[in-house]
Formats: C-alpha cells, sequence, structure tokens
C-alpha cells in the first residue's frame, strides 16, 4: 500500500508539474513577445488572462456561483485527502522474518507492535506504552512512546527499554537492526505535602 502510494504520490506530482512547467512556460514566451499558435489563450503579449467579459460572463446565472463555490471546495478537500496522506506515516502491515532457508517468513505488524508495546509497558516506571511501526517490510522502524511514573528517571528508562524491549523485538523477528524513535512523558501526579 505505501508503495502504491508513492508511486501515485509521484505520478501525480510529476504530471501536474509538467502542464504548470508548459502553460506557465507558454504564457511567459507569449508576455517575451513569442508569436503564438493560432489555437493558443492569447493573441499576443498585450493580451490579458481573462478580458472582462470573460470575467463576467457567467456572473448573473443562479447556477454560476454555487458551481463555481463547489468545485473549489472538492479541490480544497483533494488536496486536503492527499496531503494527511502524505504526512500521515503508514503502519507496518507484515514483517519479513529471516528464517534461515532462504524462504523467510512473515510476521503480522500489530503482533510485533503487541510484543513491543507489552514489553515496554512491564518495565521498571512505566505506567503506559504505545508501539507501532513504520517503514520496509524488511527494515521495520518502531514508533515507541512511554507514560513514566514521576520517580523515574527517563535516561534508565530509556537504556531498559534499549537494551531489553527493543532487543527483544529485533532478536524474536531476527533483524538485524531495529531503529526506534522513543517519546517519553511523565505521568502527572499531585504535589506531595511536607511537614
Amino acid at each position: 500500500m505505501t508503495t502504491m502510494l508513492r508511486t501515485v504520490n509521484r505520478v501525480a506530482l510529476g504530471v501536474v508539474g509538467l502542464v504548470l512547467l508548459a502553460v506557465g512556460g507558454a504564457v511567459l514566451a507569449v508576455g517575451l513577445g513569442a508569436n503564438p499558435p493560432s489555437w493558443w489563450l492569447h493573441d499576443g503579449k498585450h493580451d490579458v488572462l481573462l478580458s472582462t467579459a470573460e470575467r463576467t460572463r457567467w456572473r448573473h446565472e443562479g447556477w454560476w456561483w454555487p458551481t463555481v463555490i463547489a468545485v473549489l471546495t472538492v479541490l480544497v478537500l483533494l488536496a486536503l485527502w492527499w496531503l494527511v496522506a502524505v504526512l500521515r506515516r503508514r503502519r507496518l502491515g507484515e514483517v519479513l522474518v529471516d528464517t534461515g532457508d532462504g524462504a523467510g517468513a512473515l510476521l503480522r505488524g500489530r503482533a510485533l507492535e503487541g510484543v513491543l508495546a507489552g514489553d515496554a509497558a512491564r518495565l521498571d516506571g512505566v505506567s503506559h506504552s504505545h508501539a507501532h511501526l513504520t517503514g520496509r517490510r524488511d527494515a521495520p522502524e518502531a514508533h515507541v512512546r512511554l507514560l513514566l511514573e514521576p520517580h523515574v528517571d527517563p535516561a534508565v528508562a530509556l537504556d531498559h527499554l534499549t537494551n531489553e524491549a527493543l532487543a527483544h523485538a529485533r532478536d524474536s523477528a531476527a533483524l538485524e537492526s531495529l531503529p526506534a524513535e522513543v517519546r517519553l512523558r511523565t505521568a502527572k501526579h499531585k504535589a506531595e505535602r511536607v511537614s
């Protein structure tokens, strides 16, 4: 799915870029004095992009403004959908495990995420953990969020996560490496009264 989205994204950006480059270059060339072909929108360098008659042609028709607003709304929604799809990190569906026989096996990404989050939650001073995998199935990357108890040293918690939970996940999936991005937060607590 991620590969397909990347391909569609690249093709769409390439087509839009070529169209904009061609139209912009042609308008610039005509503006600098090049003779336009007979079918071109503009007659010469003193011609405007939209004449007054073209701009006001449909203004008094009842369908004009609702149509313009609907088309612009659809374009904005499509642009937002595309932006969210590009920026959102895709969850990894499966991880390729090297079994040593050349065939390999597939491990569900959610299963490995669950094991990683469970191991992290059992660490001393961790009150909640969440993990998800991104990247390629032969080179996954872990994204871990930990909610720490107030008394826990973040450096110690990170060290335990690296040497225990992440190492266990990496070894169990027979991965050469498992890069991880870890976000630590401390649980809120009431101030203690000193007497």
